[in-house]
């Protein structure tokens, strides 16, 4: 066993987005951090691609958005219909400038641009082909261990966090209680080549027998999320294109296609982001539906607040001052949670506008409400997860730098 290095502060697990954020975060605070990740490279396909104007805000503030700004699509604008007419449409344009759009990333890209965004801080930050096995927290630090290609090795240092997903292995051998619940709404995704005539604009079919969504995405493509009846395990271009034409009678049959999933949607939260000297986030802290696409950028708000706690304990090391490490934390884990309770409530409004209604008329009555004039702006908030803080970082209110 070989012990790697014994003077690290923090000791990531998962570079996905929000592992790979948070360690852009403490190296900018001046934190050494060392991010564990089992793949070699980014993933393969797109995924999650909404980054919302929160998310921006923090991204121009750590001098890191010009790669996202250059390939994303900036959504501008949100158009609602039935199969037959147009319901309304929302314009973000209201939202706080500069950044008053949802941009349309895939998740191969943002996790491209923020490994090279990591590696200009730190070209050794970034540790791939590694396996976490385990930890011990001890009194005054904690050892990682994990498998590094062919050798087994440890890392010893103050924190250890776990940004591992929702089946995070931190939080199981933490012993840290995941509760929550699964819905019964079950959709299939798909990316095809963009023969609608939206342009950027993203578009939502609210339908008797369940929505169809479309949002832009770089490179002239398109996703495709249409809810379907029961959960389908092998979903194939057949299964999404006889939907869209069957619900709305728009045919991509001979459109080029890629990138096919299906997917349930779930709620649970980790009974606590902190446990002595292990913590969480990202999924493997909460999990809410990716209806709406709040689950990556609610993981970026609390990697920041996470970010923001840690700097104040270390930098309280040689306060006059103290303020203990586990009131910081406890803090941070009280406050994320009520962000995380108020995204989901968010959640669970969107697949509530989705689903299949007998009675379409007086979701669709309610719909066209919230998108009139009085309530087009806040309609807007509402989607854009603004009001929604990281920290003492008021993402309605900060101006553009």
């Amino acid at each position: 066993m070989n012990l790697t290095n014994n003077n690290i502060p923090v000791i990531i697990v998962g570079g996905g987005p929000v592992g790979l954020f948070l360690a852009i975060c403490l190296l900018k605070k001046g934190i050494n951090c060392k991010v564990i990740e089992k793949r070699h490279d980014p993933v393969p396909d797109s995924r999650s691609l909404g980054i919302h104007p929160v998310s921006l805000a923090l991204f121009d503030s750590l001098g890191i958005i010009k790669p996202f700004l250059e390939k994303g699509v900036k959504m501008r604008k949100g158009i609602a219909l039935t199969e037959r007419k147009k319901i309304g449409e929302i314009s973000f344009e209201s939202c706080p400038k500069p950044h008053n759009y949802i941009l349309a990333c895939p998740q191969f890209y943002t996790e491209q641009f923020l490994r090279e965004e990591l590696s200009k801080l730190d070209t050794a930050a970034l540790i791939t082909k590694a396996e976490f096995k385990g930890f011990e927290d001890n009194e005054h630090s904690v050892t990682t261990k994990c498998r590094v290609q062919e050798s087994e090795k440890q890392f010893s240092s103050k924190f250890l966090i776990g940004c591992d997903g929702k089946n995070s292995l931190v939080r199981q051998q933490a012993s840290i209680h995941f509760s929550g619940k699964r819905y019964p709404d079950t959709y299939i995704m798909g990316d095809f080549k963009d023969t609608t005539d939206f342009g950027p604009d993203a578009a939502v079919f609210l339908l008797k027998g369940g929505m169809i969504e479309c949002f832009p995405l770089p490179n002239g493509m398109r996703r495709w999320v249409v809810k379907t009846t029961e959960y389908i395990s092998k979903p194939t271009p057949t299964d999404l294109t006889k939907l869209v034409k069957a619900r709305i009678n728009y045919d991509l049959s001979e459109v080029k296609s890629t990138m096919f999933s299906s997917f349930g949607v779930q709620h649970f939260t980790a009974e606590t982001f902190v446990k002595n000297r292990i913590l969480l986030a990202g999924d493997a802290a909460h999990v809410v539906s990716p209806i709406g696409g709040q689950g990556m950028n609610l993981g970026w708000l609390g990697a920041w607040d996470l970010a923001d706690a840690l700097s104040r304990i270390f930098h309280n090391e040689n306060a006059s001052q103290f303020e203990p490490a586990p009131s910081i934390l406890k803090s941070y884990s009280l406050n994320h949670k009520k962000t995380v309770r108020k995204a989901a409530r968010r959640a669970e409004l969107n697949m509530w506008l989705g689903r299949k209604s007998s009675l379409p008329f007086f979701r669709n009555l309610l719909v066209r409400g919230m998108l009139n004039t009085v309530f087009r702006k806040k309609t807007a908030e509402l989607f854009t997860m603004q009001g929604l803080k990281a920290g003492d970082f008021n993402l309605e209110k900060r101006s553009h730098k």
